[in-house]
């Protein structure tokens, strides 16, 4: 997941510019290694605020390989695989990777954790590349890919080894989805839930939300424009260990990209924004549209931006 914690932080962050609706209520806490906050009109109360930190409890107890007694810890722990069972919620994530493994050739796919494993992005953040016999061994042995190495029979994950998922691309994202369905559950239909930057607006009047510079988080390359609307946004700069080292690889070779340094994208789930924010560094946009509804903005490494015509805000010179 999109973890502060070693491995999947998603960066830059956005700064929020100014709120147009009233925040009555503000409830932070921490969740995933990061900090999230939840504002909104109304106060939130102690019996939602404990639902909401159990369903991050639960959700960073399936899905964190930072772990290891989290779920997908024993999957990467199991020498000769085995069936593994998920809560409900893994159907909605795990068709989304289905989608963008298929919409991306395969540069998108949970099973990338053994990759950021090996370049020294693992759960003890060694930061050191694994020596070169190592990494041998591993190609030697193939390539895990989603498409070929799992099997899912409804909520049940089928294994035949050892397998580091890594849900670093939709995952933070994800837990915003829910954690906005439980407020809505409660009645709440103005608020806002920020997990550390990915971001859900819930609400009539129009929000407005910078977008960090990837390079320097004292200024922004513009506005986003949001009204009941999910902004998430994907960057190099942030978790970057060394000399061409960071976190958004392409699962197809296990190389860090370089052509693109930031994404923002604006969808109407926070979960597929997520996702099409890790997805525009390895298609073009007009492929992307071909199968999901989200407007962007997409910032190369010679300091280029494009944006799509739907993108409701701007961009500064």
């Amino acid at each position: 997941m999109n973890d502060i914690r070693p491995g999947a932080a998603k960066a830059p962050e956005q700064a929020a510019l100014k709120e147009q609706e009233p925040r009555a209520d503000r409830f932070a806490f921490e969740a995933i290694g990061t900090n999230w906050r939840i504002d909104t009109d109304e106060p939130m109360g102690a019996c939602l605020r404990a639902r909401i930190l159990d369903r991050v409890r639960r959700f960073d107890a399936t899905y964190s390989r930072f772990r290891p007694d989290s779920l997908v810890s024993r999957i990467a722990a199991s020498p000769a695989g085995g069936r593994f069972e998920f809560p409900t919620d893994a159907i909605e994530l795990f068709t989304l990777y289905d989608r963008l493994y298929t919409a991306t050739g395969g540069a998108v796919d949970p099973l990338v954790g053994r990759q950021l494993e090996l370049l020294g992005y693992d759960s003890a953040y060694t930061l050191t590349p694994a020596p070169d016999d190592v990494r041998a061994a591993e190609r030697a042995r193939g390539r895990a890919t989603w498409a070929a190495d799992v099997v899912r029979e409804g909520t049940t994950l089928v294994t035949q080894r050892p397998l580091v998922i890594d849900v670093g691309a939709v995952g933070k994202g994800y837990l915003v989805d829910l954690l906005s369905a439980i407020m809505r559950e409660a009645s709440h239909t103005r608020f806002v839930v920020d997990g550390s930057g990915d971001l859900f607006h819930a609400g009539e009047r129009i929000f407005r939300v910078g977008l960090e510079h990837p390079f320097d988080p004292r200024r922004v390359i513009g506005v986003a424009h949001l009204r009941g609307q999910a902004l998430c946004a994907s960057g190099v700069a942030r978790r970057a260990w060394g000399d061409g080292l960071h976190h958004v690889l392409d699962a197809r070779t296990g190389v860090p990209v370089a052509g693109v340094v930031a994404t923002w994208v604006v969808a109407d789930e926070t979960a597929l924004a997520d996702g099409l924010a890790t997805a525009l560094f390895f298609a073009d946009a007009s492929q992307l549209t071909e199968t999901f509804e989200f407007a962007y903005v997409r910032m190369h490494a010679d300091g280029r931006a494009d944006r799509s015509s739907d993108f409701a805000g701007e961009l500064f010179a």
